[in-house]
């Protein structure tokens, strides 16, 4: 293949690099029946064109794009800190609606019937959670 490619720009404004081989280094290569399709009945006939590669750019990642603002908020010390307690805090509510609950998919079609079977579960949820804690209860005297 040629050294250095040709740079274009797409229409939405992504760099690549076209690489393009003759069609006398394809006839030597080892890999030219896994690269290059023949029609040719006779296998070893050089092809009649070479393989052309292109090669996309990475882009310079966006400071305004909120994936890279949240990937930066994460990756500081107090991200890595704050990331670390998600295992505490959202993930456990999750388990316990899909294991103890049994709630692995919604019964109901529509938003609004999705919304109440969802605030349900929610609100039993919390209820055990406050139950646990002893809220509700009589105080013994």
């Amino acid at each position: 293949m040629s050294s250095s490619g040709r740079l274009h720009i797409t229409a939405s404004g992504q760099p690549y690099q076209t690489y393009t081989a003759k069609a006398t280094d394809c006839g030597s290569c080892a890999l030219r029946t896994k690269c290059i399709k023949t029609r040719q009945a006779d296998e070893k006939s050089p092809p009649a064109r070479g393989r052309q590669v292109s090669r996309f750019l990475p882009s310079a990642p966006d400071p305004e794009h909120p994936s890279e603002r949240m990937r930066q908020a994460i990756d500081s010390p107090r991200g890595r800190q704050l990331y670390s307690q998600r295992i505490g805090t959202v993930e456990p509510v999750f388990a316990n609606l899909r294991h103890n609950k049994r709630l692995s998919r919604l019964n109901h079609r529509g938003q609004a019937k999705v919304r109440t079977q969802w605030s349900l579960y929610c609100m039993v949820h919390n209820i055990e959670k406050l139950s646990g804690a002893g809220l509700g209860q009589a105080r013994a005297q």
